[in-house]
């Protein structure tokens, strides 16, 4: 920044060491640390630090526009890859410095788009078409992750709850937060597979019993008939789990 008789008023960055301050003044052991411009992550930095020093649990989030750097280094293309490569050094340092500290050093990066689910935008003119272009209900290129974490967001589940992965009846069936939410995206399922998959599905929902309700997630265009989704559906409800979602 600069005044308008040219003098250079920010010649530095802010220091981590004053973000701490900042962070033992103001924010509890437990607190939500928020930076809406995270530059190059000196606020996560500082939190990261500050959680060594006094065995905190905060945590921090960070946002920045992917802003081109106009002299890129290697695949630090942008400011926020910048930010990230930056967090990733901060974690390991923490960790190095401080081997007694147990605390996360980890975090996870999102980046904002439009829904996974197809909104429904008929042709009027030719209805028929529309129908069948929305016979799969996802948008194809998204990924597993890229539909869970929209769950997690319609659910109003935390982003940053621990998720499981098993391989059950050859299908990659995930659980999440604990067994809050339990997804099955393969893209076939067919009638023989039910049976299987529908009792390891319960078997591992006991086993992690989860202190609330439990939503059990499948792609709708999986299901080789109405007999197979119907099927699958009751074999979950009859053992407690009520709450059964296609997509």
């Amino acid at each position: 920044m600069e005044a308008d008789s040219g003098e250079d008023l920010f010649i530095t960055p802010k220091p981590v060491k004053l973000i701490k301050r900042v962070l033992q003044i103001g924010a509890t052991t437990d607190a939500l640390v928020m930076n809406f411009f995270a530059g190059s992550g000196t606020t996560f930095q500082a939190t990261l630090e500050q959680n060594s020093n006094d065995f905190g649990t905060r945590r921090c989030i960070v946002v920045q526009l992917p802003e081109p750097i106009p002299d890129a280094i290697g695949t630090r293309k942008t400011i926020a890859d910048v930010t990230k490569d930056r967090l990733r050094r901060a974690g390991a340092k923490v960790k190095t410095e401080n081997p007694m500290f147990a605390g996360d050093t980890g975090f996870r990066v999102f980046k904002l788009d439009n829904s996974n689910i197809r909104a429904w935008n008929p042709d009027r003119n030719n209805l028929a078409q529309t129908l069948f272009d929305h016979e799969e209900h996802l948008l194809p290129g998204r990924t597993e992750a890229d539909i869970l974490y929209e769950l997690l967001l319609k659910l109003g589940v935390d982003l940053c709850v621990p998720m499981d992965k098993r391989a059950i009846a050859g299908k990659d069936v995930h659980a999440v937060g604990g067994g809050v939410l339990m997804a099955c995206l393969d893209e076939k399922i067919n009638r023989e597979d039910i049976e299987a998959l529908a009792q390891d599905i319960v078997a591992w929902h006991k086993e992690l019993a989860p202190a609330g309700d439990t939503t059990c997630v499948f792609r709708d265009s999986a299901f080789v008939d109405d007999v197979a989704k119907t099927n699958l559906s009751a074999i979950l409800e009859q053992h407690g789990i009520k709450q059964v979602r296609s997509l």
